[in-house]
């Protein structure tokens, strides 16, 4: 299952992926990172730019989900907020058993409407059905395999050294020699066909996926 990448803006812990210490700083990591922004915990009252304007700038190109703190329970305010895209208002305090379930809530319907198929330069993974095409033709993947190809386009044009990898698809359990890696990019470039230029070997690091 992939991992959910949120972007915070508030003092809360716990789901800190991203973090913006006020309005303006906000929208810099918003542009940065917007493709893997999964959701936004948006504080009203922040230094700069508030949470409104914050929220204006983001719904002109994106409906990612956004929950609203704010210390004031006005219904107003609350009605102001969902008008200008807001998905879930929570007053201050409270308590962070309910904002996690809330969190967890707004990610599970919106990852129901997603298409789990994303294609990378003619290479399409099927995130529900585990399975690789390439140009349309399905290839036949072992899992490790499956595994290794799927952190690498998650990562595109993102150099990983061979102990991410490891940690990350390997799941730190693994302590024999790191190049066993080697071998599995070498299988699954064979794989690829002409696609396999797509994985690069990054001199002294790693490995990198990079349509070119």
């Amino acid at each position: 299952m992939e991992q959910n990448v949120i972007l915070i803006v508030d003092d809360k812990e716990d789901y800190t992926v991203l973090e913006a210490e006020d309005g303006e700083k906000a929208l810099e990591v918003f542009e940065e990172n917007e493709q893997k922004i999964n959701l936004i915990l948006l504080d009203v009252m922040m230094p700069k730019l508030d949470g409104w304007s914050v929220l204006r700038q983001i719904r002109q190109k994106s409906k990612v989900p956004v929950i609203m703190l704010t210390a004031r329970a006005e219904e107003q305010d609350e009605l102001f907020g969902f008008e200008l895209g807001v998905d879930e208002y929570i007053t201050k305090p409270f308590s962070p058993k309910l904002l996690v379930a809330r969190i967890k809530a707004i990610l599970n319907r919106t990852e129901k409407k997603e298409n789990t198929t994303k294609n990378y330069g003619g290479i399409e993974i099927d995130a529900d059905g585990r399975t690789v095409s390439v140009d349309g033709k399905q290839i036949d993947l072992s899992l490790r395999e499956y595994e290794l190809l799927k952190y690498l386009l998650e990562n595109e044009n993102v150099a990983l050294s061979r102990e991410k990898i490891l940690n990350n698809v390997w799941n730190y359990d693994y302590y024999g020699d790191s190049r066993t890696i080697d071998s599995h990019i070498k299988k699954i470039r064979h794989k690829l066909g002409k696609k396999g230029k797509y994985i690069k070997t990054m001199r002294g690091v790693g490995y990198k996926f990079e349509v070119a």
